[in-house]
């Protein structure tokens, strides 16, 4: 049976999707384990094949090597048995994001013993085992996980890396199962950048306050017609759902002291906050686009707030429930708890997607709004326009730019870019920089071009005038 069980491994599955082969090979594990957890050999016998190698305990502390993996086991009962596994792990789901999978999986089980009298059956619950992985490649950062049946995922829970060196990963873990090592290959965050993220945000959170504030004590004076009405509704929005997603940023910025729960909440916090925000910014592109073309028939008070209200708190909502709801009830990980935000796997696999898909949407028809503002900019100049025209026509499409830009979100595209390109690549390093930088200060850039904004009526909503 552990030849036909190694056989079953020569083959890559091919023939099947993704989702196919990570549920067989979910279910030949646990046969496997089942196997070798009922299987009657003596404590000196083991098995060793081209994919799997069995050997079994024969002392109370067991010390043994399976596929170079060495193994040791602190137990008081039971008889343990341990399994290594080669050409498992890449058929298995990979839940963490960034990191590879390891040649082998090691499954270490406690058989049954008997007591004095040889007649009752008993296991230890209470156990201790140290794993020496050895190295794979150019390895970061190892994780030592295990895998969890019930969820059919990688997890770290009881699992910790012991130590490392130049010959391999040593972890130790306080309970029995499937254990493997995930090998990153780097990590996007560095000291410098957290610095850099803390201090943006921490000066941003303090802008969007003085922001507000100074919003609601001159709102009954600005706004005044429907058109100002609908500015500064969208960009107080904006900087509210940009205040409390960053609040909610903050907050979980130490994962590893939060519950599972609380990790949640920020989570679905931060994928609802960050959502509006954008379905906000969406609203404003889409109203400038408006006034721009249909400049004799404005819209309406009553038809722009249903309209906006609409897309702005209730679209979010429903993205942020469907995609929760359906990774809840299809057992797929909604979140990854070690950074509190949405699960990545790989390009269009996992729940972040639930958040990069409308994010991008929303910055192409921001993107277009830009343009249309550009180029309506540059046909209201006067044909026999002179050179000094042409240099006031490009102080205010510079102008529109370095306004609309952040407001719109449009520095949010090099984040897809970062997602797109490899580690190894050396513009990433550059192109992580400038996201963390745009991105962490542009509550204090929205602040201010939100003023500047609010007093270019004439050079964005109306250029007729400037005819």
């Amino acid at each position: 049976m552990v030849d036909a069980a190694s056989q079953i491994l020569n083959t890559t599955w091919t023939g099947v999707n993704d989702t196919v082969r990570h549920d067989m090979s979910a279910e030949y594990l646990e046969a496997v384990e089942m196997l070798v957890e009922n299987i009657h050999i003596n404590r000196s016998r083991s098995f060793k094949t081209d994919n799997l190698e069995l050997k079994v305990c024969p002392n109370t502390d067991c010390n043994v090597t399976v596929f170079d993996i060495e193994v040791s086991l602190n137990r008081t009962t039971g008889r343990p048995k341990i399994m290594a596994v080669r050409n498992l792990t890449p058929k298995l789901d990979n839940n963490y994001p960034r990191t590879e999978k390891t040649e082998f999986l090691l499954s270490a089980t406690l058989g049954l013993d008997r007591d004095e009298n040889g007649t009752t059956e008993r296991r230890s619950s209470d156990v201790e085992i140290y794993l020496e992985f050895p190295l794979q490649g150019d390895v970061q950062s190892p994780v030592c996980v295990f895998w969890n049946v019930t969820t059919k995922s990688w997890s770290d829970e009881g699992c910790n890396m012991f130590s490392r060196d130049a010959n391999g990963t040593s972890c130790y873990c306080n309970h029995l199962t499937s254990f493997s090592v995930l090998m990153a290959k780097g990590d996007i965050s560095t000291p410098e950048l957290d610095v850099i993220t803390s201090i943006g945000l921490g000066v941003s959170l303090c802008c969007l306050l003085i922001f507000l504030v100074i919003e609601f004590l001159v709102w009954s004076a600005v706004v005044k017609t429907n058109l100002s009405h609908f500015r500064h509704t969208a960009i107080v929005n904006i900087a509210t759902f940009r205040l409390l997603a960053d609040c909610s940023f903050l907050a979980s910025s130490s994962p590893e002291i939060l519950s599972d729960g609380m990790c949640l909440a920020f989570t679905v916090s931060k994928h609802l906050f960050y959502t509006a925000m954008f379905c906000w910014m969406l609203c404003l592109s889409v109203m400038l686009v408006h006034q721009l073309i249909f400049v004799f028939s404005p819209l309406r008070k009553r038809v722009f707030m249903f309209l906006s209200s609409v897309v702005g708190y209730l679209v979010p909502i429903i993205i942020v429930g469907s995609s929760y709801v359906y990774y809840r009830y299809t057992y797929k990980p909604y979140y990854d708890n070690k950074t509190c935000w949405l699960n990545f796997e790989r390009l269009l696999e996992g729940s972040i997607h639930a958040f990069l898909i409308p994010v991008g949407i929303v910055i192409m028809i921001n993107i277009f709004s830009m343009v249309v503002v550009i180029v309506t900019l540059v046909k209201t100049q006067t044909p026999d326009s002179g050179k000094a025209d042409d240099k006031e026509t490009a102080k205010s499409i510079i102008k529109v730019l370095v306004v609309l830009a952040p407001v719109f979100g449009v520095t949010w595209v090099i984040g897809f870019f970062l997602l797109i390109l490899d580690h190894d690549n050396p513009v990433f390093p550059a192109a992580n920089y400038t996201f963390t930088i745009l991105n962490s200060f542009q509550e204090g850039l929205q602040m201010s071009v939100g003023i500047t904004y609010s007093q270019t009526k004439t050079t964005l909503v109306s250029p007729t005038k400037a005819a």
